[in-house]
């Protein structure tokens, strides 16, 4: 009987303990920061969130801002609460042509110039297989054209074709080649669909001197650009700019209160970017807001700066607003490969992006039952009246087209905490990259619940006395572990 007593004593002091947390996250909300907010961030002031735009500096003014209201500190090595990232804007060429023995590309119909500048000449053309640093080496490469595959051996994904790309491009021009082409020979992604999304402006990394290296992909489904079929390219790229853009990461740190789990960060992040100005819809509206995609994400992140500046947990939690992840998640990818905390030192990241939702009922945890904090988070949305659901879409490969994959591929724990949704719906595509995307059509009360729950969600895992893992025989377990040093 005393054993059950005690147990049962031990279940009300939890519940107890547990309710506390709600009610204080319900006492220290500011509905009214929040809603301001989000309705200043999905404004036509800032025109989309465009990261070409001049308007982004409001929106990362304005980030930054609350960030500092709510006492995260600079972290170290940013420039403030700012991490500058060098982005290039690349415009197609007036004309891009090139001849390699009997075959012709053209601009915008089976070639694509993706960077570089304008470009004429007849060049010798050496093919090095997939480009990699092996097949680079011991090679005379200076004054002539490189020709590779796309990617590298089960290197397809989009992510994984471009920054495959960019370093070829730099072993490229470290080599002293004149311009890089690259076959397109992925036949699972139709080229029709990839030269309708490059043919036009494009944000990329400035990379010095490789940036000017002209750099081509030409359809090549049949693998015919080989062997006999190659010898020399004629090339001509006229029109071809390219301007540099000033790019913003917004961060800020909170201290933990323990002596030793201060030394390990949870990492908090959403992207704040959105499309920018589009075509009109039937109403004439060409302002693409982003309310749902991602404005609630970052103000979900700015009110958990606004809680934890009050009421720090163990661990130390940083909180960063990426750029540009609607043009390839490159602001996080800048972050993961730029980090200003050690990659070791960060043991979880709970990311949000968004599409939309169409169950407000839910939450949907993009990457649920792939570690081991997964139960807390399920807990304290429950603590809200909702529900933890995985991604009832895996079709859609949305792990790996939000900002937590660059994380993930380091080894560091990371799912997204989105919207509810349980399909790709008319009601998601009613606002998904639409102008129809705005703080009017979204259910506020429903807005209040997701917030909250992130909050809560972070505190527990902040707090829990074990580090989050993957789960074992997860595809990113192993490069958890030479991360980790476990």
């Amino acid at each position: 009987m005393k054993k059950y007593l005690l147990s049962f004593v031990a279940v009300l002091v939890c519940n107890s303990f547990v309710l506390a947390q709600k009610q204080d996250i319900d006492k220290n909300f500011s509905s009214e920061f929040a809603n301001s907010l989000f309705t200043t961030l999905a404004s036509d002031l800032m025109m989309g969130r465009d990261p070409v735009r001049p308007e982004m500096k409001l929106a990362y003014t304005v980030i930054a801002q609350a960030l500092e209201i709510g006492g995260a500190k600079p972290l170290p090595g940013a420039n403030g609460y700012y991490q500058d990232i060098p982005f290039t804007l690349s415009s197609p060429p007036t004309r891009g042509s090139v001849q390699i023995g009997e075959f012709s590309f053209s601009q915008g119909q089976n070639l694509l110039v993706l960077d570089g500048r304008s470009f004429r000449g007849n060049y010798e053309v050496v093919d090095i297989g997939f480009g990699s640093v092996e097949e680079f080496a011991g090679k005379d490469l200076k004054g002539k054209i490189l020709i590779t595959n796309v990617g590298a051996p089960n290197k397809f994904s989009p992510n994984q074709l471009f920054s495959e790309g960019r370093a070829k491009a730099l072993r490229a021009k470290e080599a002293g080649a004149v311009a890089l082409i690259e076959r397109f020979n992925v036949p699972s992604v139709p080229w029709q669909l990839v030269s309708g999304f490059l043919n036009r402006s494009q944000l990329g990394l400035d990379q010095g001197g490789a940036s000017n290296l002209p750099y081509l992909w030409v359809e090549d489904l049949k693998n015919q650009l080989t062997g006999t079929n190659l010898g020399r390219a004629k090339v001509e790229v006229e029109g071809k700019v390219t301007t540099k853009v000033d790019g913003k990461n917004v961060l800020g740190v909170i201290e933990g209160t323990d002596p030793v789990l201060k030394n390990e960060y949870i990492l908090l992040s959403a992207h704040y970017d959105h499309v920018g100005v589009g075509a009109p819809d039937e109403t004439g509206d060409s302002i693409y807001n982003g309310a749902r995609d991602n404005a609630v994400g970052t103000v979900a992140v700015l009110n958990a700066a606004q809680y934890f500046g009050k009421n720090p947990p163990k661990r130390s939690i940083i909180f960063a607003l990426w750029t540009a992840e609607e043009k390839g998640l490159l602001g996080s990818a800048y972050f993961a490969n730029n980090p200003l905390i050690p990659l070791n030192q960060i043991v979880y990241n709970l990311n949000i992006d968004n599409a939309g939702y169409n169950d407000t009922s839910i939450i949907t945890v993009i990457g649920l039952g792939r570690t081991s904090a997964d139960f807390l988070i399920s807990e304290a949305v429950a603590e809200f009246g909702l529900t933890a659901k995985a991604d009832p879409s895996p079709e859609q490969g949305l792990y790996d087209r939000s900002d937590n994959v660059n994380f993930a591929r380091k080894g560091i724990p990371a799912p997204s905490f989105t919207l509810g949704f349980t399909a790709f719906d008319d009601e998601i595509n009613k606002y998904y990259h639409k102008a129809a995307d705005e703080v009017e059509s979204f259910d506020l009360n429903y807005a209040q619940l997701y917030w909250k729950s992130y909050i809560l969600s972070t505190q527990k895992i902040a707090n829990w006395s074990q580090k989050p893992q993957w789960t074992a025989g997860d595809k990113y377990e192993e490069v958890s572990k030479k991360l980790y040093g476990n």
